[in-house]
């Protein structure tokens, strides 16, 4: 099959025949439909989050079954699923109380005495999250996938599997946004645009949004924004705190960087709730004020993927979506091929779109 591969850091992704083995117990092979082009992707480009290396990254995908291996009952081929990168065991600590996004994920991975799922020349490729879709295929466990209905593009479904996810589950899983509530979302990208329209779905009274860029910002409005600010144009926290008195309830850091956590921190009413989303570079050091913190009890808190139980939530959205009430083909900005990857890599670094997909075959 054909795969982007990243080699070395800060070096473009090549295009190239990577050989894929046959399903095992408990393994699915999917022929990728289309694979979303995430942020989180470029932290391993350029080197901000580490990886084995060689890898093909890509994890926001979904796909049909081609072929599954023994002891899988859940799919069979011909099955569209979606992928998500938080494969869970289902028997560990944490998946047993309800909380599979922090599985342990001890059995889903091949052993160091197996063969490797793909490989080059004798050479183990490493999966990033255990998927890594941009590839015509990927061999995966079972528990990576949910099977979903047929009738919705591909290119939305795998908006479903990261973007989507991780932005409405921040809001309606980890901070558990309350109707009537303020909300403040610092970073107007694929994630944060479904953070906006996550907040518009619990109910939230008002909704912030906050950005450099102007079409980011209208984008806000038409996914349900009330307010947007130009976070170039002067003090966010001071801006935030003069549109609502006191600060928001929620808020919700979409980009990855220290000193917007830290904004999410401060723009908090007393009681309020900051849940950083973005993959903030790994040792940064989130700093807060001790007094503030104690006294008015505000909290700050991470979300992996939105906190999700995909194999529930994902249907969900699916029917939310075909509903009208989730905007997904407005975050399509353009179609590209797998040869192009590296193109769709700087278009994101420059803000000009919501989000690239690539399409396979």
């Amino acid at each position: 099959m054909k795969a982007a591969v990243l080699r070395e850091v800060n070096v473009p992704l090549e295009v190239e025949e990577v050989q894929v083995d046959a399903p095992g117990p408990r393994e699915v092979l999917i022929r990728t439909g289309a694979s979303g082009v995430c942020h989180s992707d470029l932290h391993y480009v350029e080197g901000s989050y580490s990886i084995p290396k060689p890898a093909i990254l890509g994890h926001e995908a979904a796909g049909i079954v081609e072929a599954v291996g023994e002891q899988v009952y859940y799919l069979k081929p011909g099955d569209t699923v979606i992928m998500c990168l938080s494969v869970f065991c289902g028997h560990c600590e944490f998946c047993l109380r309800g909380q599979p996004v922090l599985c342990t994920r001890t059995d889903v991975v091949r052993g160091a005495d197996q063969a490797p799922r793909l490989r080059q020349d004798g050479q183990a490729i490493t999966q990033m999250a255990q998927l890594g879709s941009y590839a015509e295929q990927m061999l995966v466990h079972e528990n990576a996938c949910v099977k979903v209905r047929e009738d919705v593009p591909m290119d939305r479904l795998a908006l479903i599997g990261c973007g989507a996810t991780t932005g409405i589950g921040a809001v309606l899983n980890t901070a558990q946004v309350e109707p009537g509530s303020t909300v403040c979302v610092v970073g107007c990208g694929g994630v944060g645009l479904n953070c906006i329209q996550g907040a518009a779905l619990a109910g939230a009274l008002r909704i912030i949004a906050v950005d450099t860029v102007e079409t980011k910002l209208t984008m806000a409005r038409e996914f349900g924004a009330t307010d947007v600010i130009d976070a170039s144009s002067g003090d966010v926290v001071e801006k935030i705190r003069d549109l609502t008195d006191d600060g928001v309830d929620y808020s919700f850091e979409a980009i990855g960087l220290k000193q917007t956590a830290e904004q999410c921190y401060q723009m908090l009413r007393p009681g309020g709730t900051a849940t950083v989303i973005g993959m903030i570079p790994e040792g940064t050091m989130i700093e807060i004020d001790a007094g503030g913190f104690l006294r008015r009890e505000r909290k700050l808190q991470g979300s992996s993927m939105g906190s999700n139980r995909f194999r529930t939530d994902m249907p969900r959205y699916v029917e939310f979506y075909l509903q009208g009430r989730l905007k997904l083909d407005e975050l399509v900005s353009q179609h590209m091929k797998l040869e192009q990857i590296n193109e769709a890599f700087a278009d994101m670094k420059g803000g000009n779109v919501a989000r690239s997909v690539i399409l396979f075959d």
